[in-house]
């Protein structure tokens, strides 16, 4: 049976950390990842739907064990929909982990979807989606914190990098 993992998220940017979550799904738990990038009212993103697709087909090209898709409904029902076995989340900290607990026995009630929460590496711990929308808004360099700083800046229409 295919693993598959979905790992949804608004990746309002895509971020140092979040990738890592990706490719240490990979290696733990399963063969496929979905990067599903819901459509979320309630939030104003920086960034369209369609420049955060194109910027993470084009960050996830050469690795054929990832796609992308959107979705505008409950987690745990876009995972039924798509065959997802889990559910992958990253928590940066214990604030972090009771709100995701929350949301995975949620969807595990829904669905019987298990979660499976990752702690963000040392490294991209202090990574946030949020901080490096700030960064960009003023014009400062963000190369330490996304996985490929062009990428956003082709996609994203970004003026050049610092």
């Amino acid at each position: 049976m295919k693993r598959v993992a979905l790992f949804p998220g608004t990746f309002d940017p895509f971020t140092k950390g979040h990738h890592s979550i990706v490719m240490r799904a990979l290696q733990a738990c399963a063969d496929e990842v979905i990067v599903a990038v819901g459509i979320n009212e309630s939030k104003r993103p920086l960034f369209t739907i369609e420049e955060r697709v194109a910027a993470l087909n084009q960050i996830f090209k050469d690795e054929p064990r990832v796609s992308v898709a959107t979705y505008s409904c409950v987690t745990a029902d876009f995972a039924t929909e798509v065959g997802a076995t889990t559910i992958v989340r990253g928590i940066r900290s214990a604030m972090d982990f009771e709100f995701e607990k929350a949301i995975a026995d949620v969807n595990k009630k829904l669905t019987g979807v298990e979660t499976l929460i990752l702690i963000t590496e040392l490294e991209f711990a202090h990574i946030s989606s949020t901080i490096v929308r700030d960064l960009i808004k003023f014009g400062k360099d963000i190369s330490d914190f996304v996985p490929d700083p062009n990428v956003l800046q082709d996609c994203m229409h970004l003026k050049p990098l610092k």
